[in-house]
């Protein structure tokens, strides 16, 4: 079994940046993929990044591409994800997910953190 826990949430206006982090425990996730999901009020949780467990190739949704950057510390099991440039839009609670290959597609992931709320205000 593998626990998630994420951190680094909170409130930030628009424009604004915050990093994410999520520690894993349980069993050692360094040859995993680990990525974040989001999941706005009354909408589908969506993909938002994913790294394969060298570090690379990393995965991107189109609305985040060149404002959210994902990385990992495999000796620390850790995935992070650096918000720049955030837009109210961007307002959800962020799921850390593990799983075997670095897909957009939730049913690729064996294991959900509980999630961390993120607020954008304009």
């Amino acid at each position: 079994q593998v626990q998630l826990v994420e951190s680094g949430g909170g409130w930030v206006q628009a424009g604004g940046s915050l990093r994410l982090s999520c520690a894993a425990s349980g069993r050692t996730v360094s040859t995993k993929a680990m990525g974040w999901f989001r999941q706005a009020p009354e909408k589908e949780r969506e993909f938002v990044a994913a790294i394969s467990w060298s570090g690379a190739p990393t995965y991107y949704a189109d609305s985040v591409k060149g404002r959210f950057t994902i990385s990992r510390d495999n000796a620390e099991n850790t995935v992070y994800l650096q918000m720049n440039s955030l837009k109210p839009e961007d307002t959800a609670v962020y799921y850390c997910v593990v799983g075997l290959n670095p897909v957009p597609v939730a049913e690729g992931y064996d294991y959900w953190g509980q999630g961390t709320q993120v607020t954008v205000s304009s």
